[in-house]
């Protein structure tokens, strides 16, 4: 029987475990000291991480789930449409997904679709994600000042007790954004110990109220350390917004504009 011609390239088992194990361990060694890390793949997370890449910054984005784009993946309610209030259809616009206008100043878009093109758009802007990686704790300095994020391996959460101790690895950076959603990892740990007053938690949906406040109120929560999405909400005590995302959307560009301002504040010291 004559042996067929080959489709493709003569490349075997070992070769590809080589070039997965080499380039991982390449870039994770260059994104142990960056510029900005943030923690959580959201759709504020996704954008402030992005327009901060945009400016040539140095940028990784550190993900507990084997995916990116949290709840904007599928909306609310698990039907895969997401709204929009105005003006936050502007970020929809920049990254060029359609939408469709429902009522004055509501639009709807594919969840799917925007959610894709938010993260296309984030690693074409030159961020670098590692995800199945959970926070673990703040790299923290006499100054006061956040200078990293402590990382660990997402399964070891499932290990049993008594053989997770494995300890986990530290990351720095000049900056740490906390877009971990409801929970706020980040700035929880900072109250857990003392160098953060009591977080509220978010209050309950009051959509016409929260958006606004959640963009007024994203910045610098600690030196170091800016907030923004619903971590902004459970920090301050505002209510949620529910399955509406022009908030998370302009949060997240907030939140860059503080990184970048503090960032060239840095560079001028």
């Amino acid at each position: 029987m004559a042996e067929r011609q080959r489709l493709f390239a003569p490349v075997g088992e070992k070769e590809i475990t080589r070039a997965i194990v080499d380039e991982f361990s390449k870039e994770f060694l260059d994104y142990v000291t960056s510029d900005v890390i943030v923690v959580g793949g959201g759709p504020s997370g996704l954008v402030a991480a992005k327009d901060i890449a945009k400016k040539k910054y140095k940028v990784l984005l550190v993900e507990r789930m084997n995916y990116l784009g949290g709840g904007f993946w599928i909306g609310g309610y698990l039907m895969n449409k997401v709204t929009v209030r105005d003006p936050g259809q502007k970020v929809l616009d920049e990254i060029e997904v359609p939408y469709k206008e429902v009522s004055d100043g509501l639009y709807v878009a594919d969840g799917p679709y925007a959610c894709s093109k938010l993260i296309a758009a984030t690693c074409e802007a030159g961020v670098k994600v590692a995800n199945m990686t959970m926070f673990d704790d703040l790299v923290y300095r006499e100054n006061g000042r956040v200078a990293g994020v402590v990382v660990n391996w997402t399964p070891i959460s499932n290990m049993p007790k008594e053989i997770t101790c494995l300890d986990p690895i530290a990351l720095e950076a000049k900056l740490v954004i906390d877009a971990t959603g409801h929970d706020a990892y980040l700035i929880s740990r900072l109250a857990k110990q003392g160098l953060y007053n009591k977080l509220p938690g978010h209050g309950s949906m009051w959509v016409e109220k929260s958006e606004d406040a959640l963009v007024e109120y994203t910045g610098e929560v600690a030196p170091g350390l800016i907030a923004c999405g619903m971590a902004v909400n459970t920090a301050f005590g505002l209510p949620r917004m529910g399955p509406t995302f022009g908030g998370m959307l302009l949060s997240g560009k907030k939140a860059a504009e503080v990184a970048i301002r503090r960032l060239q504040e840095q560079a001028r010291a």
